[in-house]
This record gives structure tokens, C-alpha cells and sequence, in this order.
């Protein structure tokens, strides 16, 4: 009656989002546009790869490698980064690679061409959202330590869960460098409760309310540091912007929990592994191909 508007039915495709309703649930996957990647930059008949990224990488500056086409290799990033709006399985390995725009070397293209590779195998992940599942509101936090070569900088990682439902997730380097593996799990378990915090402000708005949020770590030194005053005089070095999230815990918004490193969904978005590790770790994460997505529970 206000506004001037079209019903255009249900929506199944939304800026380059393509979304799939049933009974059972909602699966958003991105798969014309991966064919669009393969399309644009001449990969259609490249040869498929297993993982994305291999388990030791070694990239780095490679300041005596083969300088590339800067265009050419930002365009591929750019590419690979809008895709990740659906595709978390590329995130850790696209982040790494977009660190090196400035003067990629050939050792950068490959590993964005590795990236497009695997594409061409799994062309048809996505996110899968089933109807018939709980809300329980959890976050799942990690870290590696001083991975990134070039200023031995930590990445932070962390999703976050309604259910089994992956709703968001993050993978980002750390502004300054950790000096244990400690510091470096608790900096990302305080950037994980700032995301937990404000999916809580959000879910209010529709009536939800998720108190004492659990975020699962697997360091048992950074859940002392968060839950022990006693422990507090050995994190002083540890800048004090990241210590708020003590004060959350007081006030039980969130728990820290321990979770054993082999269940910590949150690797996903650190590291590199091989492709059985890579296989859990995307189903952990709700991330099925389109072909078997139906079949599932």
C-alpha cells in the first residue's frame, strides 16, 4: 500500500547466490559462478585438485621468484573472495594468497590457480541449511602460531553455529605478533566473542536470547587466562584490548570450553591438511555438494 513493489515469487537466485528451498531445508551455493572463475580465466579443462591448498605450502614473499601479471592475479583474487560468501572451504586459502598482491610471484598464481582447480572438482558446494534442527547458538575459536612468513604474525579463526548451521565464520591475521601459542588462541577467542556478541544483539531482534554463549578452544592455557584472576599477571603483555573478553565471561554472555584439537571445527579457516582431515572438517562445517546435500539426516 506504501511502496511500489513486484511479487516475484520465491527467490532462487540472489546477487550471484543461488538458493535452493525443499522440505528438508536451504542449500546456497554459488555454482554458476564457479563456472563463470573456470570460464574467465581458461581453466575449464584444468585438472582437478583434491584440496585447495597443499599441506606444506611454503608460500611466502619469494622475493627471487618469477614476477606475474598483477592485474591478472588480483582479478583472481577478487574473484575467489566474492566466492566465499558461500564457499568457507576456499577462505583460508584465498586470504593467504591475497597477502601477496602488491608484486605476486609465480608461486602466488599457482596457488590461486590450485584454488581454481579444485573448484573445477567441487563445483557444487555449498551451505546447507536443514528445516528440522535446534538453535543452539555456539562458537567454535583457533589459531595458528606466527604462520604468516613474511612478519611471523598469527591467523585468527572462528565460526559460529545455530545448530549445525554454519551462519558466519572468519579467517583474518592478527594486528601483532604472538609470542606464545597461548596469546595467540586467547587474541582469537577474544575476536571470536566480539562475533558471538554481536550475533546475540542481533537474535534479539527476533525474540532469541542466547546467554553464556559456549566458545570452544582447544588451548587450555588461554581458557585459564580467561577464567582465572589468578592467571592475569602472566598475560600482561598481552595487549588489554583483547582482555574484555574476561569481563564476558563474568557476566556469563559466554563460556569458554575446551574442545580437543581433532574436533575443532575452527581449523578449517588456520591451517592446511590433507584431504581425509579436509573432508571432516567440511562436513563439520555443513559444507556438501549440491548432488548429496538431500541425502543427508
Amino acid at each position: 500500500e506504501k511502496f511500489e513493489m513486484s511479487a516475484m515469487g520465491e527467490m532462487n537466485y540472489f546477487l550471484g547466490l543461488q538458493v535452493e528451498q525443499s522440505d528438508k531445508g536451504i542449500f546456497i551455493h554459488q555454482t554458476k559462478y564457479v563456472a563463470d572463475i573456470l570460464k574467465r580465466f581458461q581453466m575449464d579443462d584444468a585438472k582437478p585438485a583434491r584440496t585447495p591448498l597443499q599441506v606444506n605450502h611454503g608460500i611466502n614473499l619469494d622475493q627471487q621468484g618469477e614476477p606475474v601479471d598483477a592485474t591478472l592475479f588480483r582479478a583472481m583474487i577478487g574473484s575467489l573472495m566474492y566466492l566465499t560468501a558461500s564457499r568457507p572451504d576456499i577462505m583460508y586459502p584465498t586470504c593467504l594468497c591475497a597477502r601477496y598482491q602488491s608484486k605476486p610471484k609465480m608461486s602466488h598464481l599457482l596457488a590461486a590457480k590450485r584454488i581454481i582447480r579444485y573448484l573445477k572438482g567441487v563445483p557444487t558446494k555449498g551451505l546447507w541449511y536443514p528445516r528440522d534442527d535446534n538453535f543452539d547458538f555456539v562458537s567454535f575459536s583457533d589459531s595458528d602460531y606466527g604462520g604468516c612468513k613474511v612478519d611471523a604474525k598469527s591467523t585468527t579463526g572462528g565460526c559460529q553455529f545455530l545448530g549445525s548451521r554454519l551462519v558466519t565464520w572468519q579467517c583474518k591475521k592478527q594486528t601483532s605478533v604472538a609470542l606464545s601459542t597461548c596469546e595467540a588462541e586467547y587474541v582469537a577467542a577474544s575476536v571470536n566473542c566480539s562475533q558471538v556478541l554481536w550475533i546475540q544483539q542481533q537474535m534479539r531482534d527476533y525474540g532469541l536470547q542466547f546467554l553464556n554463549t559456549p566458545i570452544f578452544v582447544d588451548n587450555e592455557a588461554a581458557i585459564a587466562i580467561t577464567k582465572d584472576p589468578v592467571d592475569h599477571s602472566k598475560a600482561k603483555h598481552i595487549n588489554i584490548r583483547y582482555h574484555f573478553i574476561r569481563d564476558c565471561y563474568e557476566k556469563k554472555l559466554i563460556d569458554v570450553i575446551y574442545v580437543p584439537t581433532e574436533l575443532q571445527r575452527a581449523d578449517l579457516y588456520t591451517k592446511a591438511f590433507d584431504q581425509k582431515r579436509f573432508e571432516f572438517l567440511l562436513k563439520e562445517n555443513s559444507i556438501f555438494c549440491k548432488t548429496k546435500v538431500y541425502h543427508i539426516g
